[in-house]
């Protein structure tokens, strides 16, 4: 019967598309992060994209004009190397997972918008990135030098910092990486460091709770500055500038050497000459910009580094440290001219200016924040639109020339890697300024780079023309809940944060910040089985439980624990067998009851009972409500009630209505608790089981609840509670007043139910950010309320008279939201004494 009902409403329910016509205020932008087209949906899917659709629908309930796209982050190394595996192009397997992951998420039949669709494989996406390239490249912040860079051995291919973990190894492969000397594209992150760390006290940002802590320690203090020195030496395999981070930039034309930690990968031992015990002297120079004075530079951990650092500029002059130091090496003193706060701060303009003119640095940054490196020596990425001129240098490509388009590839016979060097013909082009010979750029861009700005393109994916329109992005932006999980609250998070704080920058963007609200989702856990004397992984169904322990078939002792789902680890769930045992909107309830969206979900599926249950219980009564209303006569309809019970069971259901509608409301909008709200639900549904059947029979506030109890179901159950909604209509009699749902529409043409302006709510009063009282107001009278009147209402109150005796009040906050509690806090001090 489930699954005749679901796909009977399997159109009927996904009937709203969102415009950006519509008035800016009433959108609502909700995005889940778009997957990787792995080839096949797992748990971790189902629950994110469960919760975005939940709230989707209930915001489309409240009259939002809701944006719930949906794409794929198609690039990366895990397509071409299945591909690899597979011997065919990563298109082609890319495409066909899209397509598989596609049914599947339309098997579940969630409310996407559909016509947004995008990968970011697509050449008609992958343009407007190489675009976004080039804005920076305009602007100095993207950047090709040699520098030592992480390099995979087992992915052949180069890492940000940002990828690589403690143990200094890959967050891909797992292999300890290398250093190798590369030239490579870099983005100057950096420029826009405070600028991000500033963004994070944004009040408008909600629910961000500890991703700002996380945010902020990954930018860090922005209390130094970088500077790339050129560095001149004839050791070979040695970078030709070095990036030094100074805290005192004021001083920079002062300094007199630099100093390498021993354990820094700069310290060439054969380059080396002993100078003192400690301290030895490296065959390089390094130029200071700012003096024109070659620095001399020496090996020694006899001075402190910056946290992070092994590199550091000495100042004598600023510094007793580095005038310790310099004594020791026998480098003269000089005294710096400096001698007042205006000469100091003018220096530091100075020096921040022609950091920047020289395109070396010059922007606030901390000690341990890098540029973002880019390159990757792999295929299936976006292409960089560079192109190398031996006689005019480094070349953009010419918009008009936009895509440039990845090779169509084959494998390459040497290593059967794919490799862009491979393809000659692709590489060999003309340079765009003297149309001379020239060479296509190899290395394509970071996949972060592809997911740092999707979010605007969904708003306006068809644009030909540009990345998108400016004005419809200022309807539309920023994102009201981005949905994802914590593993991207760093990185991700940073990138997608600076590539909005440019484009901002730009005039592009209404604001910088691209996130309102948060919802980080908790990961999905499944039950581990490893036999302890191999490693081996096993399936559950053959582990033996024995007592307290496990042991496979043939005796062997086995360990249980809970962990992230894995295919490795055989612990997973396939969604689609939930599918085919409980249907869509079972499963739905199975993911989202139990415990909230941000917390970890210990798979189980124990609750399946507890939710059959309520759901035939919820059936029961909209059945029971359409048999009494149709065998009902008008006349006894609309006669008395005998039932002297049914006075106070109507005011029962009056309060029941508006007490689960608050709640249910509240754990949506507010705290997230998805999971909570479900068991309001159940506990509206207990509710209108315990009246009699005159009150069920002749209460219009019973029916005022029962439609409230459907219409709350559906952004949870789309298909059971259009079910529900159109036996409860297709009753004979109705009470309910026409203003508050339309009878012949369906469910989800209605609007969210409303606090009745009689009901009470509660006024929660903190006296010096302690709960004080709580006060119970008509919502009539709350909706009128600001900080003067609410603080009149609590003046009169005989506690509040007492408790405030000899104090006077300092400040009055009141915080409101439309049909929810209020809270008002109140700061006190007492009254000084003559």
């Amino acid at each position: 019967m489930k699954k005749a009902t679901e796909k009977y409403w399997g159109d009927k329910v996904n009937p709203c598309k969102s415009s950006v016509n519509k008035d800016a205020k009433d959108k609502f932008y909700i995005l889940s992060m778009f997957p990787y087209p792995s080839g096949a949906l797992h748990m971790g899917h189902v629950r994110v994209y469960t919760i975005s659709d939940t709230v989707a629908r209930f915001y489309r309930l409240k009259g939002k004009n809701v944006i719930h796209p949906m794409g794929w982050d198609a690039f990366g190394l895990p397509a071409e190397n299945a591909a690899i595996e597979r011997q065919i192009n990563p298109a082609i397997w890319t495409t066909e997972n899209i397509e598989t992951m596609r049914n599947q998420l339309k098997m579940l039949n969630y409310s996407f918008d559909w016509d947004r669709e995008f990968a970011t494989c697509d050449p008609d996406y992958y343009k407007w990135t190489q675009e976004l390239f080039l804005k920076l490249f305009d602007k100095g912040l993207a950047y090709q030098k040699e520098a030592y860079v992480n390099w995979d051995p087992v992915d052949q291919t180069v890492l940000a910092e940002e990828q690589i973990d403690v143990n200094q190894r890959s967050w891909r492969s797992g292999a300890l990486v290398e250093k190798k000397l590369l030239k490579q594209w870099f983005i100057r992150t950096t420029a826009f460091a405070k600028s991000l760390l500033e963004g994070l006290n944004d009040p408008t940002l909600k629910e961000w709770k500890d991703i700002l802590k996380l945010q902020k320690h990954w930018i860090g203090d922005c209390n130094g500055i970088n500077i790339d020195f050129k560095l001149v030496s004839e050791i070979p395999e040695f970078p030709r500038t070095l990036n030094i981070w100074i805290d005192t930039p004021e001083f920079v034309e002062y300094a007199k050497f630099v100093a390498i930690s021993f354990q820094s990968i700069l310290n060439r031992k054969e380059h080396t000459y002993e100078i003192d015990v400690g301290i030895k002297g490296l065959n390089a120079k390094i130029i200071n910009p700012f003096s024109g004075e070659e620095l001399p530079v020496f090996i020694t951990d006899k001075v402190v580094y910056p946290p992070w650092r092994d590199v550091r500029l000495g100042i004598p002059s600023a510094s007793m440290d580095d005038f310790k130091f310099s004594e020791l090496v026998g480098i003269s003193f000089t005294r710096h001219s400096i001698r007042s706060y205006e000469q100091q701060q003018q220096k530091l303009s100075e020096v921040f200016q022609k950091a920047r003119e020289w395109g070396i640095g010059g922007y606030p940054v901390s000690s341990k924040l890098q540029d973002w490196l880019i390159s990757r020596q792999r295929y299936w990425g976006t292409p960089i639109p560079i192109i190398h001129c031996t006689n005019c240098g480094t070349q953009p490509v010419p918009r008009n020339q936009l895509p440039v388009i990845l090779p169509k590839m084959t494998n390459s016979s040497s290593n059967k890697r794919f490799s862009i060097q491979d393809m000659k013909d692709w590489l060999q082009t003309k340079c765009p300024k003297c149309e001379g010979n020239a060479t296509r750029e190899a290395d394509t861009m970071d996949t972060f780079v592809d997911s740092s700005w999707y979010f605007l393109r969904f708003i306006d994916p068809k644009n030909t023309k540009e990345m998108f329109s400016v004005e419809k992005v200022k309807e539309m932006f920023p994102v009201d809940l981005y949905i994802g999980g914590k593993e991207h609250a760093v990185l991700h998070l940073y990138f997608a944060r600076f590539m909005s704080h440019f484009l901002h920058s730009e005039g592009l963007l209404p604001c910088r910040e691209p996130f309102k609200q948060l919802l980080v989702q908790g990961v999905v856990m499944g039950k581990t089985y490893q036999v302890i004397s191999t490693g081996k992984y096993i399936l559950e169904d053959e582990a033996l439980k024995e007592g307290d322990q496990y042991k496979t078939k043939s005796g062997e002792l086995v360990s249980m624990r809970w962990e992230k789902m894995s295919k490795s680890k055989l612990n997973g769930v396939d969604p689609l067998n939930l599918l085919n045992k409980y249907g869509i909107d079972t499963t739905r309830l199975l993911i989202l009851a139990d415990v909230a969206p941000t917390s970890t979900r210990n798979w189980s599926e124990n609750t399946v009972t507890g939710i059959n249950n309520w759901q035939n219980r919820l059936w029961t009564v909209v059945k029971r409500f359409k048999t009494e209303r149709d065998k009902i006569s008008l006349e006894e309809l609309e006669s008395k009630p005998t039932n002297p019970k049914y006075a106070e069971q109507d005011a029962y259901m009056f309060d029941s209505r508006n007490y689960f509608l608050k709640n249910v409301t509240f754990n949506i909008v507010e705290s997230q608790q998805l999971s909570v709200a479900i068991s309001r639900l159940q506990g509206l549904t207990n509710s209108l089981r315990k009246v009699d059947l005159e009150c069920l029979r002749k209460s219009r506030e019973f029916e005022r609840a029962l439609a409230v109890q459907i219409i709350m179901l559906a952004p949870f159950a789309p298909h059971f509670a259009s079910e529900l909604w159109t036996t409860f209509c297709s009753a004979k009699y109705h009470l309910i007043d026409n203003t508050e749902v339309d009878l012949n529409k369906t469910i989800f043409e209605q609007k969210w139910p409303d606090i009745d302006m009689d009901y009470n709510l509660v006024m929660n009063v903190y006296v010096n950010k302690r709960a004080f009282l709580k006060m119970k107001i008509p919502r009539r009278e709350l909706n009128k309320m600001a900080a003067d009147t609410a603080l009149e209402y609590v003046v009169l109150h005989p506690y509040y008279q007492k408790y405030s005796y000899n104090k006077y009040v300092v400040d009055v906050n009141f915080k409101a939201e439309k049909s929810c509690d209020a809270s008002l806090y109140i700061t006190m001090e007492k009254q000084k004494e003559d």
